[in-house]
């Protein structure tokens, strides 16, 4: 362990996790004008706040493959976790609920171990289950800014009108992401699902899987796709015209992650049951679109290290100066779909990011600029003391930082993170099996 944080605080020192700072410094946050109706996914306590479990995560070292005491480390956190019971305050999103949802996916699709992915299955059973259409009132049954009670998950039932944003993407992305592990593997598909159907969605893990896929495509078809974005210009995402939210204003960057999340995992589990070829493709269109845009949009520059890094903005309508909070979800989630393999992002696409988090943003250890250009503002883009979960990913493109980062992202190899311990046993993984 000494030997582990003396390693990052040296590299730290030797310059690989330092960084001068890059481009001008702007004067307020672009991202904080967002319109009232609707919060930001990422605007709630737990993105601006490590997010914590209940027990501490701990791995045994950076270096080497996965061990089964980590994994033993995952599961018993994730027994102690409770699916919330709503989407407000985005829980389903950025929240607690959301972000166990997906590290269960991560780790299961390391470990292969039923138990994390039946955990992840009562997850998933639990946000269909509280799907605005089907949820009895209180939780659900209230009529949205389209006047309908769409299959939808709103996070402010008390609005007036009641707006959708891009939290909805994450709940489709969980349900598909679930299917998709299932899917993956086969072997399981015809064997009851231990932990029961209480909701009645398929005993069976296939069944499961399907019915997770098909109540998935009812949320896009009637609500997002339908309502919610309008993709007529070239498959981009725009906010439909009369959305009480960013109504007719290009999709945020994050809250674009979000839906790739689900539109990537659906294609991915259409494709492997072979049931609608001509959907997936849409999916992927609408995926590959989101990707093409951001990295056309991004100023790309050389850094005070000599190395190629981005400046991006909080939507395609700012140029620069994301915050970080945001920044890491933008990260997070073109890793995501960068391990797919879908959308021919390559990793000389995405090592600019992980220059930009340690030649520019990161100043000293532990200390980081609260934007991406490395200057710093307020709220989401007032500087941090540690390192956001979403861009741990990063190392995987700056080897040279990978043990740094890892011990700023798990001080004496533990985290109360869920989400930094699912991508830190990601990054392990892949590292271990020499994908980087």
């Amino acid at each position: 362990m000494a030997l582990l944080c003396a390693l990052g605080t040296a590299i730290a020192l030797g310059g690989v996790l330092t960084g001068s700072g890059g481009g001008k410094k702007s004067a307020a946050n672009a991202s904080t004008a967002t319109d009232p109706a609707v919060k930001d996914p990422a605007d709630d306590a737990s993105s601006d706040n490590p997010p914590a479990g209940s027990l501490v995560l701990r791995i045994d070292g950076p270096d080497g493959l996965v061990t089964p005491s980590e994994i033993k480390s995952f599961k018993a956190d994730v027994e102690t976790l409770t699916p919330a019971g709503d989407n407000i305050g985005n829980n389903w999103a950025q929240g607690r609920s959301g972000q166990a949802a997906e590290a269960m996916g991560t780790v299961y699709e390391i470990s292969h171990d039923t138990a994390i992915l039946d955990r992840m299955i009562g997850f998933c059973d639990a946000v269909l289950s509280e799907r605005n259409d089907l949820a009895p009132s209180p939780v659900g049954r209230h009529p949205l800014w389209t006047g309908k009670v769409d299959p939808a998950w709103p996070n402010d039932v008390t609005a007036q009108p009641i707006g959708t944003g891009g939290e909805q993407g994450d709940p489709v992305g969980h349900l598909g992401n679930c299917a998709r592990q299932i899917l993956q593997t086969p072997a399981i598909w015809h064997k009851r699902v231990p932990i029961g159907d209480p909701h009645q969605y398929g005993a069976t893990y296939l069944d499961r899987a399907k019915k997770f896929v098909a109540e998935a495509d009812v949320a896009v078809d009637q609500h997002i796709l339908a309502r919610l974005l309008d993709v007529s210009r070239s498959d981009r995402q725009y906010f439909a015209g009369d959305s009480p939210y960013q109504g007719g204003k290009p999709v945020p960057w994050n809250q674009q992650m979000m839906f790739d999340y689900g539109f990537s995992n659906l294609a991915s589990a259409h494709q492997i049951l072979g049931d609608d070829a001509q959907r997936a493709a849409r999916y992927d269109r609408l995926v590959k679109a989101s990707v093409n845009w951001f990295f056309s949009a991004a100023r790309r520059y050389t850094d005070p290290a000599g190395k190629s890094a981005y400046d991006w903005g909080y939507s395609p309508s700012q140029r620069a100066g994301e915050d970080s909070n945001h920044g890491s979800l933008d990260c997070a989630g073109l890793y995501r779909l960068y391990l797919t393999g879908r959308y021919s992002i390559t990793a000389s696409m995405m090592a600019p990011l992980a220059n930009t988090l340690v030649d520019v943003m990161t100043k000293s250890p532990h200390k980081y600029a609260g934007r991406v250009d490395g200057s710093d503002g307020r709220g989401h883009g007032s500087s941090t003391s540690y390192l956001r979960g979403g861009f741990l990913p990063l190392a995987e493109f700056r080897p040279d930082a990978y043990h740094a980062m890892l011990t700023e992202a798990l001080p004496g190899n533990g985290t109360t993170s869920i989400d930094s311990f699912s991508g830190a046993l990601m990054l392990k993984s892949r590292r271990g099996q020499h994908h980087y």
